[in-house]
């Protein structure tokens, strides 16, 4: 059990990272200052609930996101559920010809995000349901990992690896369409590219 006197030693080294977290989350440096204070006054309130040894970060996070889930459901009763089954496979990875020439040393991933702005990553990130974008948020943004994933959210592993796959996949598919807009995309089918030959 925790010491409420040691709340501000161990708890405020993460409000940066909370902040930064929170301002993803809300979209506005607002609601994302009145979330991270809402955060620690939650979190001062129930320190001795806290069990020293565990991970305090996943812990704050936890209240963080939570409180923005409650406020986020008292403005919009209940969030909207999309179903992104239909989102087919873009094999992104193969469609994009500069690719190849940029993936020496950087991992398909980092050499994929590398031909976006941050603003096109972004906009793909937050136009993300919010049943999907709070998983990709946590995962890839925050770097938690999946059980750490399913105990903020409260809900199984599976679902977080649902939703990170379903997150992912929606973020492909907007990113599939700016590498379109950007003639970054190469025709797949022989007709279209030979009639691109000519």
């Amino acid at each position: 059990m925790a010491e409420r006197e040691d709340f501000a030693e161990q708890a405020m080294e993460f409000a940066p990272q909370l902040y930064s977290s929170a301002l993803r989350m809300t979209r506005n440096q607002a609601d994302a200052e009145d979330l991270v204070q809402d955060t620690y006054l939650r979190a001062y309130r129930s320190f001795h609930t806290f069990r020293e040894g565990t991970n305090l970060r996943a812990w704050l996070f936890r209240i963080m996101t939570n409180a923005y889930i409650n406020a986020y459901r008292a403005r919009q009763r209940r969030p909207t559920e999309t179903d992104l089954a239909d989102v087919e496979e873009l094999y992104l990875y193969r469609r994009l010809p500069t690719l190849q020439q940029a993936a020496g040393g950087l991992s398909a991933e980092d050499a994929f995000l590398d031909l976006f702005t941050d603003d096109e990553v972004k906009t793909a990130l937050e136009d993300l349901p919010e049943n999907f974008r709070l998983p990709v948020l946590l995962a890839d943004v925050d770097g938690f990992a999946y059980k750490e994933i399913a105990e903020i959210l409260d809900i199984p592993v599976g679902t977080v690896m649902s939703r990170l796959h379903r997150g992912r996949k929606a973020m492909q598919a907007a990113l599939y369409d700016y590498a379109e807009a950007r003639g970054l995309t190469r025709a797949t089918d022989p007709a279209e590219q030979a009639s691109q030959d000519q």
